[in-house]
């Protein structure tokens, strides 16, 4: 990763000292050697806190479009799922592709340093990764992990491939693999009615309403968003003791339907570990199985399942069964 983190650099300096681009968005270095941030560079001298490591799991392309609306053009480095919410914004012309300079790097899988907590890394202050297995190093010594087991929720299925790129620095081609993201959603449908409602009120329950998941959400990107208008009546900041009031994210999943790329963001930046993401697969499952398999992002053009009319489109009997 280090000599793809070198080539990346390399090429941004290049990018901001000949003038092809404004401005450089990637990674910087954060606190700790697990938590590296989204960053605008617009100097050479500003790359100095340029990172791209196994934690660089966030996905770029929601920044870009506030930054892309500024003067002059924007290099912007996207892994292979990021691409897909880069097209799908697009496609909803949140993001002028002109103004934009894709470069695309190749991913290797992120890691979760929650996961890597769990399994009983503390203090971790550095990893080596090397085929599938990842040392922690931390003043306690020395932890070694499987990395399928620490990777994050969105890398552990993960079959994407780049859709946009004006370049690339890919370390390797991916190798196909025999996965199955829908496997907690039906894991899910198997429960009782009665089972999968205690399972969404005990995730739920946990939120504590800091917005996080929207706010980092690729297809959350209205411009005012209905929990925040106060006329609303849903413009709640916490959870009271009522399911009702956990209702916040089958909504904001609701309004995603279709459009989606199942980036996975909403469960990565979650304080509370909620699979959040479980609720976006299964509206994705449904779309593919009543409009024929469908991937958001996929291209950036064309309509969503939702947004267009076919005479083979899905029945009312199709969900609901026949009416008696």
């Amino acid at each position: 990763m280090k000599d793809v983190e070198l080539k990346m650099l390399e090429r941004a300096k290049e990018l901001l000292a000949n003038g092809e681009v404004a401005r450089v968005v990637g990674w910087k270095k954060g606190d700790f050697c697990y938590d590296p941030s989204p960053a605008v560079f617009e100097t050479v001298e500003e790359l100095d806190e340029f990172v791209y490591d196994y934690f660089c799991g966030a996905n770029l392309s929601k920044y870009l479009i506030n930054i892309c609306k500024k003067e002059g053009k924007t290099a912007v480095f996207l892994k292979p799922c990021d691409t897909y919410s880069f097209n799908q914004l697009v496609k909803e012309h949140r993001i002028n592709r002109e103004n934009v300079y894709v470069i695309a790097v190749e991913c290797m899988a992120k890691l979760d340093i929650e996961k890597m907590k769990a399994q009983g890394a503390e203090f971790v202050m550095g990893v080596e990764v090397v085929d599938k297995e990842v040392k922690a190093f931390s003043p306690y010594g020395e932890k070694t992990f499987y990395k399928p087991d620490v990777v994050l929720t969105k890398c552990a299925t993960c079959e994407k491939t780049h859709q946009v790129k004006d370049e690339e620095i890919i370390l390797h081609e991916r190798p196909a693999r025999d996965v199955n993201r829908f496997a907690e959603v039906e894991a899910l449908e198997a429960m009782t009615e009665d089972e999968r409602f205690a399972f969404w009120r005990s995730q739920l329950s946990k939120c504590i309403r800091c917005n996080a998941c929207r706010n980092v959400c690729p297809a959350c990107s209205c411009v005012k968003c209905v929990f925040d208008n106060p006329n609303s009546g849903v413009a709640a900041k916490a959870n009271d003791d009522k399911f009702e009031e956990q209702l916040f994210h089958i909504i904001r999943a609701f309004h995603v339907a279709g459009r989606c790329t199942d980036c996975g963001e909403c469960s990565r930046v979650c304080p509370q570990n909620i699979p959040l993401h479980l609720l976006n697969r299964k509206y994705i499952k449904d779309i593919d199985g009543l409009y024929g398999e469908y991937q958001a992002g996929e291209t950036a053009d064309g309509k969503t399942p939702l947004t267009s009319y076919t005479e083979a489109d899905a029945e009312p009997k199709d969900v609901f069964g026949e009416v008696k």
